[in-house]
């Protein structure tokens, strides 16, 4: 009977905690005057359950739009409250697989009719040079998926119907008040093009760098920004002996150089994603810690290493850091 009774109580208080959980899980949607950042995914390719694929949605002017679409968006925009239908604009930096490998979840699950999901219209989708060419074999890899939908479930094809924009530099789209503007940076001589982008509203911004070595067209690009989100990468010194590490270390921002770019950019507010920190069984890879430290010798404003699902209010003056979700 002390048995039962307990196994009773445990599971009371296992529900309870459920809900209490549940409860704080709640998010509070953007304002449509509201100038949001939530960062989705802050991860690179190692298959990581704390740090999912890049993934960043800025909400502004009532609009939802995505900048890069890693393993798991769809999970994060669900944990953010956001229906997969309520994106507006899909934005790629450059179509390495880490940063694309999501599109067919996004797209797919976003069509359906469920409350999650119901997107009304095309998959709209802004990306370099490649990006219809990608979209058209995602088209044909699935099309047994979609005809099936279409006889089965009855789903409307114009809500499944991608629509790509394929862009170089400048302003690439001006809705509503919201700004995107792309900028080259550099990826590496073989791995054009690959961009940045700069979305502004109401005399507020957030720049986002994609995937770079240090860049100056990024810093002149995001000069006056308030919020700056911006990869990086270290490995141990040791593992720079291998060609392995030493390839994709070539390919992106370390932090010293990092922070020679906030230091002359001055954001608001500088944060760290799509972090590249790589080791091996036997040499223990850099540490979050650590690339702060080596952040600071060149840079000491205000600076943060990025969570999945941590957001960001922009307002007039400030950027704020919301609430955990």
């Amino acid at each position: 009977m002390i048995t039962i009774r307990v196994l009773l109580s445990i599971g009371a208080l296992v529900c309870a905690l459920h809900s209490a959980g549940a409860a704080a899980q709640q998010v509070v949607p953007a304002a449509s005057d509201e100038f949001r950042v939530t960062l989705l995914g802050t991860g690179s390719p190692p298959p990581s359950m704390r740090r999912f694929g890049p993934g960043v949605l800025v909400q502004a002017g009532g609009q939802s739009l995505l900048i890069d679409s890693g393993r798991g968006v769809t999970q994060r925009l669900f944990q953010a409250g956001i229906k997969l239908g309520a994106v507006d604009a899909l934005f790629l930096t450059h179509l390495h697989s880490d940063h694309v490998v999501g599109i067919p979840d996004l797209w797919l699950t976003g069509w359906l009719e469920t409350p999650y999901a119901q997107r009304n219209g095309p998959f709209r989708l802004f990306g370099p040079a490649g990006s219809q060419n990608l979209m058209d074999g995602l088209v044909k890899a699935y099309a047994w998926d979609i005809k099936a939908r279409i006889a089965d479930q009855k789903l409307d094809p114009a809500n499944v119907r991608p629509e790509v924009t394929e862009f170089t530099s400048g302003v690439i789209y001006d809705k509503g008040g919201v700004k995107v503007t792309a900028f080259a940076v550099d990826h590496g001589e073989l791995l054009e093009p690959a961009f940045g982008f700069r979305i502004d509203y109401a005399g507020r911004s957030v720049t986002i760098s994609g995937d770079t070595r240090f860049s100056e067209n990024l810093i002149r690009h995001a000069s006056g920004t308030d919020l700056l989100i911006h990869q990086v990468a270290a490995v141990a010194p040791e593992l720079m002996r291998s060609p392995v590490f030493k390839v994709i270390l070539d390919h992106h921002t370390k932090p010293e150089e990092a922070g020679v770019v906030f230091a002359r950019v001055k954001p608001k507010l500088a944060v760290y994603y799509h972090l590249v920190l790589l080791g091996t069984p036997k040499v223990a890879a850099v540490t979050e810690e650590e690339v702060l430290t080596m952040t600071r010798k060149t840079y000491a404003g205000p600076l943060l290493v990025g969570e999945d699902l941590m957001a960001f209010r922009l307002d007039a003056d400030r950027v704020v850091q919301l609430d955990s979700r």
